[in-house]
């Protein structure tokens, strides 16, 4: 599997990706908002665009859908449940559905709820797993919940993302990792891991971003670090009637509110 990482340089700061099976060339284009860059990085390559994954029904993930079809007549996948706010879907996906791309590429679907709920992400059949999850999570954060849940995304984290290998790669759909970095270190002031690498990523070049694993983000990442008590003890300044011993769930869902208007 040949993964390429796609800067949109918008004011979305979108990633979109491109996954190809290195013996045929056949290639998913993952949320190709930005269809002109997929062409050309496709091209490059000598890739062929066969399919499209769309991990979510938003625009900024589907916008590109239409003129990719156009030029390549790929076949548009995403949630079962997206048909009506998706056009063209030719294929709906559920939970534990694999998407195979050329001979070697296998993509095991997740039913991924709480951005929106008809959200999927992908994990790769390969000796180190990756996770494309477009806005379900980000590096060093979550997505919002605005067309969604928050509990059905902490339900999301805790019973899926949370359970996966350490080694995992990690592709988000939008590169906000400085900020979330910041909104880490308000909550957990002395998590000398986050301000590593904030240090280190502060001035990246998205062309080139970092790409974090589970293992990492475990660390970095506050909605991973429900149990700590750095993160309880900061978030019952924001909310002093925090039970003394809050659950995770407690926890993740106060730290979310928190992040609506940080």
């Amino acid at each position: 599997m040949i993964v390429k990482q796609i800067w949109t340089a918008n004011s979305y700061r979108n990633f979109n990706y491109l996954i190809a099976c290195p013996e045929t060339g056949e290639a998913l284009a993952v949320d190709p908002l930005d269809h002109e860059k997929c062409l050309q990085a496709a091209k490059a390559a000598g890739w062929q665009i066969t399919q499209i994954l769309n991990t979510h029904e938003h625009r900024d993930h589907t916008g590109g859908n239409a003129a990719l079809v156009e030029k390549t007549k790929a076949k548009i996948l995403a949630h079962q449940n997206a048909r009506d706010k998706i056009p063209d879907m030719f294929r709906g996906l559920a939970a534990g559905d694999v998407i195979k791309v050329g001979k070697t590429v296998e993509l095991e679907v997740l039913d991924t709820p709480g951005h929106t709920m008809s959200h999927v992400c992908l994990l790769s059949h390969t000796d180190q797993p990756a996770l494309f999850c477009g806005d379900t999570m980000f590096n060093a954060g979550v997505g919002n919940c605005n067309s969604g849940h928050p509990v059905a995304l902490y339900e999301t984290f805790s019973g899926q993302l949370h359970k996966l290998p350490d080694t995992t790669l990690i592709y988000p759909g939008h590169d906000y990792i400085e900020n979330n970095l910041r909104f880490t270190l308000a909550r957990e002031p002395d998590n000398k891991q986050a301000q590593a690498m904030l240090n280190q990523v502060k001035d990246q070049n998205p062309d080139q971003a970092y790409v974090s694993t589970l293992s990492v983000e475990r660390e970095i990442n506050t909605f991973f670090r429900l149990t700590s008590p750095g993160v309880i003890a900061q978030l019952r300044v924001a909310f002093p009637d925090l039970p003394d011993a809050p659950d995770p769930r407690t926890v993740f869902l106060k730290l979310r509110e928190l992040r609506n208007s940080w």
